[in-house]
């Protein structure tokens, strides 16, 4: 099925909902894609200090060269509000609120007053079902998921996500208007529980910490069995393509006797429950499942944006389709 005629992002105004961490960088890669961007927020501090914020994102775009366009033209197109009815003429429209379903409910009943009947409305959230919030909605059929990865304006996921009464060909133009967007999104066509990476990582989460909790290795020996096996390929390759590269029948002999000895606990893992009653809140207040001295937090957090963006310049090089390309070859240092 071919992909729907979509406008470009300059003759698309895009409303934001929530000026949050995750808020303000999807406003950054909506404006460096080319949108006009109204943003909603109802703290007036978050308001009064968008802009700087933004021009820091959009300036680290530049330099890293995923924005080719001018700081001041982008923050030119940018408008924030405490005002919902400024949103009157955006024709997409991306809730981005706090992880909450009477809340988001609310903001996309305010919302459905008063944008266009035709204009998508896009629910960034990481578990709730898009099919939830679209139960108390006038036109449920334009409610779908637009499920950001922070940094939003860095990396390249994105999942679009069904609920029960989505429509298909909407939901096939929101996917086709995010590759202006420098992503690679994924279009989820039925609606579940956290979706196609959150389920997946979770289940890994559950894992790890079994394996912890019960003795068989340390928080920083599983992190780096980790780091150095999984994260060596799972950028180029997701899992199925990584069975196909590296031969099937293996993979089918081990499940065979590991599948029943995987944990399938239906509770929080005691050390990750722990943590968070104590209010450990990882590097942003420096306690975790490490110990970090202020600097010490400052600098991973630097290092976890820096490595976002080169990682992303090396995986560009190695596209979803890269079988069907003609193959890059590395650039080589001039012999001496």
């Amino acid at each position: 099925m071919p992909e729907p005629v979509i406008p470009r992002p300059e003759k698309l105004p895009v409303g934001v909902a929530g000026l949050g961490l995750m808020g303000t960088s999807i406003t950054a890669c909506l404006l460096a894609a080319g949108h006009p961007v109204t943003a909603i927020e109802l703290k007036a501090e978050r308001r009064a200090t968008a802009r700087r914020r933004l021009s820091a994102l959009l300036t680290e775009m530049s330099r890293e060269g995923l924005f080719r366009g001018s700081v001041k033209g982008a923050l030119d197109r940018f408008q924030a509000s405490g005002d919902v009815a400024r949103l009157e003429g955006t024709g997409l429209v991306i809730e981005a609120i706090y992880e909450n379903l009477e809340q988001k409910r609310e903001l996309l009943e305010s919302i459905e007053a008063i944008v266009g009947p035709k204009a998508p409305i896009g629910c960034n959230t990481s578990a709730i079902p898009i099919s939830l919030l679209q139960q108390s909605a006038r036109n449920p059929k334009r409610i779908l998921g637009i499920h950001w990865a922070e940094p939003a304006h860095t990396t390249r996921f994105l999942e679009v996500i069904c609920g029960k009464e989505t429509s298909p060909a909407l939901a096939r133009r929101v996917v086709a208007q995010a590759r202006y967007w420098g992503k690679e999104p994924t279009l989820v066509r039925r609606d579940i529980r956290g979706f196609i990476t959150n389920r997946c990582f979770y289940a890994l989460l559950r894992e790890a910490l079994y394996l912890v909790e019960q003795g068989y290795a340390t928080v920083a020996d599983v992190d780096r069995s980790l780091r150095n096996d999984l994260g060596y390929w799972i950028t180029f390759a997701g899992p199925f393509r990584f069975l196909d590269l590296t031969g099937i029948p293996a993979y089918d002999a081990v499940a065979t006797d590991l599948f029943p000895e995987l944990s399938n606990a239906k509770e929080v893992p005691a050390p990750l429950r722990r943590l968070a009653k104590a209010g450990a809140k990882g590097v942003a207040n420096s306690r975790g499942f490490y110990k970090y001295s202020h600097g010490q937090a400052e600098r991973w957090e630097k290092l976890f944006l820096e490595f976002s963006y080169r990682i992303r310049a090396l995986a560009q090089d190695y596209p979803e389709d890269v079988g069907d390309r003609p193959q890059r070859r590395p650039k080589r240092k001039p012999r001496s």
